[in-house]
């Protein structure tokens, strides 16, 4: 079946668009459609309620206090930019060593051995987890974050643009390995901010070159998963193109293998994976060399290594001695995000997303229940439960369709002869059972106050208008928007998030209000520096108020708008009244917002900064800007100069 023949069209949308929107505009705040007229070529068009109407049709009422920073203005530069009254520490980068005695960082002495005692490259996903285990210290913690990709032409002297690949040496295709997957770090805030605590207990890098994995669950040790290396199809080097993630109620970390399909050479067809290696997008046309150098990643000599790839992975950060562990019920495709919620009935939830054109939503229930103040006990909730994925219908109700073997059409008629196959193959099961498309399915967090699920939707250029659905309601989306589904049950830790259906609504479509061919729908009082482009890493404070993290890639420049982190209300009179709040530097992508438990610090992720440029002429020399230091990726703390709460 080929992506078009998957693509849901939508005939009756114009009649959709206009009561679902004008629905939740009533109930929440939001501006009305204007009416089925004005949503020509699947592109609606919205007028906006005059201010004192607008505010009177906000019947959710809010108690989180009113986002009272200075709104940042637009602009690209080569430093990063915070509102006023904030300021902006970077609290480690790429090459900054996790041990004592150690040298200064040198690029151009990097080795593998080196790499893996140094933080890692393009940082994504922080979860903050304080210290110690249990407590809500928020002056002291581990930083767990993930090191999603490598740029190549930034991290070597004398490579540019396509021909790195081809160029690099086996040393530095180990190095980049080496920069790959995940770094726990610990640190603690003085009077001078954040510091990274030298040679701690807890400073671990867990690496793509050489850190043992456990398969765990239905997959573990099935054949499709065993190679000449691992023939007990359990034991799997390294994690792989770890983006966002999530933390776990017993104090482990998640961390999602998303774009796994760009690491892999050799022709899959006439292998036995074909058909699943197309549908995960390998078709031998690899972004690194490192197929020149080892077997492993040549699918013609080791068919089954991919499946061993494209995760959630569980880690104790506590736990230096622990083996992370792929947790292979919840499904294998391209993970954005693992976010997890404790039910009224002790289940445990987890959303995640698939982060491409066309792909879905994903839930996973467990089957046991979570048991406080006892971390062993809650170690092997993730291995049994039930996979489901998001069906979104025009009536306002999504439904959530068990991926179960043997059940509907998961069948051995349709070459799924065990769970195993299932979870392997997870997105061809889920369109099987008839689920939405959607436009690049990224974070899904649930709100802490409220309880509703937020789910960020990136964009998706390639929709066409008679491909348009009442959750995907643009063609050519070239903006993104933002999904928020209601669990029944009731707000907060009432809501029931295992339920088979919930109702679901369109928070805002991004884009620039002041161009009504992009469709955008927004507060009325949002300003030329509020709207946002390509929603994609999202967060909670303590008040429920969502923090949006953007990655428009190369739009950034085309549109002079920096990708950084926006705020808003989710509820009242200021719902969907975006702003913004902090800029990434030149080329860089804005990741992994996360707050401390006081809502004091907002740790931020700047990824790649300068991508596009290269190590010799970098645009941008981000964070040290010294003539012999490339853009380095790096975290950021973010605090309010007088102390204070972020956001205000």
């Amino acid at each position: 079946m080929t992506m078009e023949d998957r693509q849901l069209s939508s005939p009756s949308f114009e009649e959709v668009a206009a009561s679902r929107l004008s629905r939740r505009a009533a109930l929440k705040g939001m501006f009305v459609a204007a009416g089925s007229a004005a949503l020509a070529g699947g592109v609606s068009r919205y007028a906006l309620l005059p201010g004192e109407a607008f505010a009177a049709a906000a019947k959710a009422e809010t108690s989180a206090p009113a986002l009272s920073f200075q709104e940042l203005a637009k602009s690209i530069t080569e430093d990063q930019q915070v509102a006023a009254g904030y300021k902006a520490q970077v609290v480690v980068s790429w090459g900054d060593a996790l041990h004592g005695g150690m040298d200064a960082f040198d690029p151009l002495l990097l080795t593998p051995a080196e790499q893996e005692r140094r933080f890692g490259y393009n940082n994504d996903f922080i979860g903050f987890m304080p210290l110690p285990v249990g407590s809500q210290a928020s002056d002291h913690g581990l930083l767990c974050v993930n090191h999603e990709y490598t740029n190549t032409e930034l991290m070597f002297s004398g490579l540019k643009g396509e021909s790195a690949k081809d160029l690099i040496s086996e040393d530095q295709a180990k190095v980049e390995m080496a920069a790959h997957g995940h770094t726990i770090v610990e640190v603690k805030k003085g009077k001078d901010g954040w510091a990274v605590v030298a040679d701690s207990r807890y400073n671990r890098r867990i690496s793509f070159l050489s850190t043992v994995c456990e398969a765990t669950g239905p997959a573990a040790g099935h054949a499709r998963l065993k190679t000449k290396a691992d023939p007990s199809g359990r034991k799997i080097v390294g994690t792989l193109n770890n983006c966002a993630g999530g933390k776990t109620p017993w104090g482990t970390i998640l961390t999602a293998e998303e774009n796994i399909h760009q690491y892999f050479a050799g022709n899959p067809e006439g292998t036995p994976e074909a058909r699943n290696h197309k549908r995960m997008g390998i078709e031998n046309k690899p972004e690194y060399g490192w197929g020149r150098f080892f077997e492993r990643m040549d699918v013609s000599k080791e068919p089954n290594e991919p499946n061993r790839f494209g995760w959630l992975v569980e880690i104790d950060p506590y736990d230096p001695s622990s083996t992370p562990k792929k947790r292979t019920a919840l499904g294998r495709f391209k993970h954005e995000a693992g976010t997890c919620v404790v039910n009224p009935d002790g289940r445990v939830t987890v959303y995640t997303g698939d982060d491409e054109r066309f792909e879905y939503l994903y839930r996973f229930v467990t089957k046991g229940k979570f048991v406080p103040n006892d971390r062993k006990a809650n170690m092997g909730l993730l291995d049994e439960g039930t996979l489901s994925v998001a069906r979104f219908d025009a009536n306002g109700t999504v439904s959530w369709l068990p991926l179960i073997h043997g059940k509907g059409k998961l069948t051995a008629e349709n070459g799924f002869a065990s769970q195993a196959d299932v979870v392997i193959e997870a997105r061809r099961a889920s369109e099987l059972l008839g689920a939405t498309p959607m436009d690049r399915p990224e974070d899904v967090e649930t709100n802490p106050v409220n309880g509703r699920v937020y789910v960020m939707l990136t964009n998706n250029t390639k929709r066409k208008p008679e491909q348009v659905d009442a959750a995907n309601p643009r063609a050519n989306n070239a903006y993104g928007h933002i999904l928020e589904l209601t669990a029944p049950g009731g707000e907060g830790k009432a809501a029931n998030h295992t339920a088979d259906t919930y109702q679901w609504d369109i928070l805002l479509l991004a884009g620039d209000p002041s161009k009504p061919d992009v469709g955008a729908r927004y507060h009325p009082d949002v300003t030329s520096n509020g709207w946002l482009a390509a929603p994609d890493n999202c967060t909670f404070d303590n008040h429920g108020r969502l923090w949006i993290a953007t990655d428009q890639g190369g739009d950034q420049a085309k549109r002079g708008v920096p990708d950084g982190i926006y705020a808003t209300q989710v509820d009242g009179a200021q719902r969907a009244l975006t702003k913004f709040f902090y800029a990434v530097p030149r080329d860089a992508e804005m990741c992994g917002p996360e707050f401390t438990p006081d809502g004091k610090t907002l740790f931020v992720s700047v990824q790649h900064p300068g991508e596009g440029s290269t190590y010799d002429k970098p645009s941008t020399r981000f964070p040290r800007f010294k003539a012999d230091m490339p853009p380095l990726p790096s975290v950021v703390a973010i605090t309010k100069k007088d102390g204070g709460e972020i956001g205000g």
